[in-house]
């Protein structure tokens, strides 16, 4: 295991038994779920976790995950140069794969809708590392583009073809 993922794995071990949870974390088996990234996955072992527990730490619509996540990506590459900088995937009773797996279904379908139609198609209700996560997905796509509208908490995400003009 390299140093940034032992390290990923000894902060997010410490913040879960900060919590007094009694749930351990591991790295391995999940070096192909994210093949097109650097990213480090931290699986959380749910198995000695309450389903309330779980529940709490992953969050409605993945909030409290995201969190996590973010203090764990935020702290850890704190005195990283951007180049050295690592990407932590933190996992809990297969949120992760079963999200990404709505988000692929859910990009398809806005990207189909959108070159059927012509046109643009907002999509709301997805956290900021969601969007972004999408964003890359229509950016892969030849002839659509996307964008973030508004403030948060009501930001939303477009999909439109790359030929269309957004008016000001």
């Amino acid at each position: 295991m390299d140093s940034q993922l032992s390290s990923g794995k000894e902060w997010l071990d410490r913040l879960l038994a900060l919590m007094n949870l009694t749930a351990k974390v591991n790295t391995e088996g999940f070096e192909t779920l994210d093949s097109n990234s650097n990213s480090s996955w931290l699986n959380i072992d749910g198995s000695g976790l309450t389903p309330e527990e779980t529940q709490q730490l992953i969050g409605d619509k993945g909030e409290g995950i995201d969190a996590i996540q973010y203090l764990a990506n935020t702290i850890l590459n704190l005195d990283a140069e951007p180049e050295t900088q690592n990407s932590f995937v933190i996992e809990l009773d297969g949120y992760r794969v079963r999200r990404n797996q709505e988000l692929g279904i859910l990009t398809q379908d806005a990207i189909e809708q959108v070159r059927s139609t012509g046109e643009e198609i907002e999509i709301s209700g997805l956290s900021s590392a969601e969007r972004k996560q999408i964003h890359s997905l229509i950016e892969e796509t030849e002839g659509l583009k996307s964008e973030s509208r508004g403030q948060e908490p009501d930001r939303r995400l477009v999909v439109r073809l790359q030929s269309s003009e957004v008016e000001l």
